[in-house]
C-alpha cells in the first residue's frame, strides 16, 4: 500500500506543473471575460430589438393576414366573454368541485391519449394510459379523484396531431383557430380526429350525453380555459403574435419527439 504514495505523489506534482503551464500560456484575450468586450447600442430599447430578431421566429405562414385578424378576436373574445365567464365560474364553484370537474373532463381524455400512445407504437405509455383509466374511473369514482397520479402513473398527454408527425406528416401552415387558439393544418386535423374517436368510444356515455346537453360542452370548455394559465398580452410586446406562433411551433416539435 506504501508503494502507491509516490504514484500519487508524481501524479500531484505533474497535475501541479500542468495547471502552471496552462496558467502561463493563456493569455487574457477576453474568453476568460467574454462580456467585458462586449459592443452593445445602449440607445437599442426593446422593441428595437425584438424587431432585428423577428428572423429567428419566422414560421410558415400564407394565411397570415386571416390568422392574425382570428387572433384579435380571439384576444377580444377572451377579455370581454371567457374569461369573466371563468372568474365567475370560479367564485360560486368550490375549489375541490373544480378539481373534481377537471380530472373528470381528464379521465375522458385519457381515452384518445391510449388510442394515440397505440398508434405511436408507445407500449409502456399506452400500458400506463390503460392503468390510468382503471384506476381513476373505479377508485377515483369515475374519474372524479385521480388517484392514479398519486401511485405514479401521471398523464401523458397524447394526441392525432402528435401521432401523425411521429410518422413524419409536415406540420403545414400555421393556423390561428377561433377560441381554440394556435394550430396548425396537421394538428387541426388531428383534432377532428381525436373528437371522432372520443365519440365512437362513448366513454362513460358522455358523448350521448354532451350531444344531447351542450351544457356539457360549454362547461369542459370553461374548465379547460380556467386550467389554461395562457393570458393574451401576458408577453408583453407588440410581436406577441410572433412570439405564440414560434413558441407553439417549438413546442409541438418536441412533443412529437418526446
Amino acid at each position: 500500500m506504501a508503494k502507491s504514495f509516490p504514484t500519487l505523489a508524481l501524479f500531484s506534482a505533474l497535475l501541479t506543473c500542468g495547471t502552471a503551464v496552462a496558467q502561463t500560456t493563456v493569455d487574457d484575450d477576453g474568453f476568460k471575460q467574454p462580456l467585458s468586450r462586449l459592443k452593445f447600442n445602449p440607445g437599442l430599447d426593446q422593441r428595437e430589438f425584438e424587431r432585428s430578431t423577428l428572423s429567428a421566429l419566422e414560421i410558415f405562414d400564407p394565411l397570415e393576414s386571416w390568422n392574425r385578424r382570428v387572433y384579435h378576436f380571439n384576444y377580444r373574445f377572451d377579455e370581454w366573454v371567457f374569461l369573466p365567464v371563468v372568474d365567475g365560474y370560479r367564485y360560486i364553484t368550490p375549489g375541490f368541485v373544480q378539481k373534481g370537474v377537471t380530472n373528470f373532463f381528464g379521465n375522458l381524455g385519457d381515452v384518445p391519449n391510449l388510442f394515440n400512445s397505440v398508434a405511436q407504437l408507445k407500449g409502456q405509455r399506452a400500458l400506463n394510459t390503460t392503468a390510468r383509466l382503471l384506476f381513476n374511473t373505479t377508485l377515483g369514482v369515475a374519474g372524479l379523484w385521480d388517484p392514479a397520479t398519486l401511485m405514479g402513473l401521471p398523464k401523458q398527454r397524447e394526441d392525432f396531431g402528435q401521432t401523425l408527425g411521429f410518422y413524419g406528416t409536415p406540420a403545414g401552415p400555421y393556423l390561428m383557430l377561433p377560441i381554440l387558439g394556435p394550430s396548425n393544418l396537421r394538428d387541426t386535423g388531428g383534432l377532428a380526429v381525436d373528437f371522432g374517436v372520443a365519440q365512437a368510444v362513448n366513454y362513460l356515455n358522455m358523448a350521448e350525453v354532451a350531444s344531447d346537453h351542450p351544457e356539457v360542452t360549454l362547461l369542459r370548455g370553461v374548465d379547460q380555459r380556467s386550467t389554461t394559465s395562457f393570458r393574451y398580452g401576458q408577453i408583453n410586446s407588440p410581436f406577441e403574435y410572433e412570439k405564440l406562433r414560434f413558441f407553439y411551433t417549438e413546442s409541438r416539435k418536441l412533443q412529437i419527439a418526446e
